[in-house]
């Protein structure tokens, strides 16, 4: 997503070299007007018993459930995901996409405040511009760094690495890179699983540019060679790769 704006997520410095207990998601409860066919609140998780959730069953069922999921988001066609003249929804789509694989990514965050509350103990409500706000693709690339481990993120460092994870185990990928332009937002996709029909990019066998699933100024349900190696744009200043089962 392009944004034009800074998000008041979370900088407070935490010193946790093992998962902190006492962080929490920061959620809201599913709204009736989030909907694939709406632009309306985004950033709240949708209450759509048609979209189906990723079949922790075993690794073939988690595989074959995301094809289904990416085929029901649709993001090439839902209203969700268009882009307008201010904005790109990488971010909607990729938080949408980890809720129905039944893995944690935000699409707010804590502020500051609410969060020296919450590692302190105290139950805190999220509260749109007040105890939470936006968190954009720049702050997420951020998120993962700082908070990722804790909501049982693994950090990966190759397109070979992560596609194999994915493929081999259906889980989760994404890749997330930050602008370097200060206030302006990188973009985040995720990386999913090949299919008889979809495949990633190989160069003698090895994965160069992996299978992805976006929201942007394109969108796509599928892609790899397309973008090529997107995430080392001049644009950006720096990227990860994360996986979680």
């Amino acid at each position: 997503m392009k944004k034009h704006t800074e998000s008041t997520y979370s900088t407070l410095k935490v010193n946790h070299s093992k998962p902190n207990s006492r962080i929490t998601a920061a959620n809201f409860l599913p709204d009736p007007r989030s909907r694939l066919d709406s632009a309306q609140m985004k950033y709240k998780p949708m209450a759509d018993s048609d979209i189906p959730y990723r079949d922790l069953t075993n690794a073939k069922t988690k595989r074959e459930s995301i094809g289904q999921l990416i085929d029901k988001l649709d993001v090439v066609n839902n209203i969700r995901y268009q882009r307008t003249i201010e904005d790109t929804y990488c971010n909607v789509y990729s938080y949408d996409y980890c809720r129905f694989c039944k893995v944690y990514l935000p699409t707010v965050w804590w502020t500051d405040k609410a969060l020296e509350k919450i590692l302190e103990g105290q139950e805190v409500e999220p509260l749109m511009g007040e105890t939470v706000d936006h968190i954009y693709s720049s702050a997420i690339h951020d998120w993962f760094l700082k908070w990722g481990e804790d909501f049982g993120w693994k950090r990966m460092f190759t397109a070979e690495e992560i596609q194999n994870k994915v493929n081999t185990d259906g889980g989760v990928g994404i890749i997330c890179a930050k602008r370097k332009e200060k206030g302006l937002s990188g973009h985040i996709a995720p990386v999913v699983p090949e299919t008889n029909e979809h495949k990633a990019y190989r160069e003698n066998g090895v994965v160069i540019y992996p299978l992805q699933s976006q929201a942007g100024k394109v969108n796509y349900n599928y892609f790899s060679e397309v973008k090529k190696d997107w995430w080392n744009d001049e644009l950006y200043s720096s990227y990860v790769f994360y996986y979680h089962d």
